[in-house]
């Protein structure tokens, strides 16, 4: 028996107002979530962008080719009930940051090297953005780091709004860091420089003893996710309201 698919239902996908924020119409009809709730996007901008997702389904829905209309789905049906609980899992990572663990061994060209001259202007930024030093190491046996700054990254993730909260989640667990992931939103870097910056073992290692084509492709996937959230966090930025919503 052949896998039944979705078939393309409407003909024009377009958006309006919906309250203070937009919808997206489907012939006319509000866009819902899987479970039935309403679909209502902080933006125009954002609105649109999923308008022209939908837009560019041909005769079987592809919810793959769909990434931001999923990001909105799980805005809604899972971070809102939960959002204090997202940014507490999601400040977590700071206590454990990826970029406080360095290669032990020094060694011009090396893996500590290439970290530090990597990391380094991160983790300087978050003490300067955010007042929040973290404590570097060698190895992997963990390191304290001081509350008071955990505590600040923790306040930065908390005012986020839950569409700045799920583009948020990709961009910090998937590197493993909370630093990585707020210096995106932050214009510090990008998504791609991020995933990059992440991948400096992983690279390493493939420089040493070769390419491995599976390791790649879920590299490329891991990129991909980062840089659909990085697109998710600037299309949902509302310019008249403050960061909460």
């Amino acid at each position: 028996m052949s896998e039944w698919k979705a078939r393309r239902f409407w003909k024009v996908a377009d958006v309006r107002p919906a309250g203070d924020g937009w919808e997206v119409t489907l012939d006319g009809k509000p866009l819902r979530t899987p479970g039935k709730a309403a679909l209502v996007l902080p933006t125009e901008a954002l609105a649109r962008a999923i308008a022209d997702e939908w837009d560019a389904q041909g005769d079987l829905i592809a919810p793959l080719t769909m990434p931001l209309t999923r990001a909105a789905n799980s805005a809604i049906e899972r971070v809102t009930p939960q959002q204090a609980e997202v940014a507490a899992m999601l400040s977590d990572y700071a206590s454990t940051d990826l970029l406080s663990y360095r290669a032990e061994g020094a060694g011009e060209g090396g893996l500590a090297a290439r970290q530090s001259a990597g990391w380094d202007p991160l983790i300087d930024w978050a003490k300067a953005r955010h007042d929040a030093p973290l404590a570097v190491t060698g190895g992997v046996i963990p390191v304290a780091q001081d509350p008071a700054a955990l505590a600040r990254l923790a306040d930065a993730v908390a005012a986020l709004d839950v569409f700045g909260l799920t583009a948020l989640h990709d961009l910090v667990t998937l590197p493993g860091s909370l630093i990585l992931g707020l210096a995106v939103i932050d214009g510090r870097i990008d998504a791609t420089m991020a995933h990059a910056l992440a991948r400096l073992d992983e690279e390493f290692q493939a420089e040493q003893w070769g390419r491995d084509e599976e390791a790649d492709a879920a590299a490329e996937a891991r990129l991909e996710a980062m840089q659909n959230a990085e697109r998710l966090w600037h299309l949902s930025r509302r310019t008249d309201v403050g960061a909460r919503g």
